[in-house]
């Protein structure tokens, strides 16, 4: 995905406090859904949301899925900004 996928996931506070949940390890949704007053048809669309950016994977065990970073998009991510300071 582009640039413009990864912006757009990051720009939702929900989205970026999941994030924020996953540096902590993967989870599944349900476990994600339970820290939100909000539908699981609601924490399934910003997840995937946040897949489609790539900026989580997932990973089947079993009858769940959990998600997990992938955090090779922010590393592209810092570089693209980074090329900005190094301009100066």
């Amino acid at each position: 995905m582009g640039i413009k996928d990864t912006f757009k996931a990051l720009s939702d506070e929900y989205r970026r406090e999941i994030l924020e949940m996953l540096k902590g390890g993967r989870m599944t949704a349900g476990s994600i859904g339970e820290r939100f007053e909000m539908t699981q048809a609601t924490v399934s669309h910003h997840l995937s949301v946040l897949r489609e950016a790539d900026l989580v994977r997932t990973e089947r065990d079993g009858k769940f899925i959990y998600y997990e970073l992938n955090t090779s998009v922010f590393d592209d991510v810092m570089k693209w900004i980074l090329a900005f300071k190094e301009e100066e």
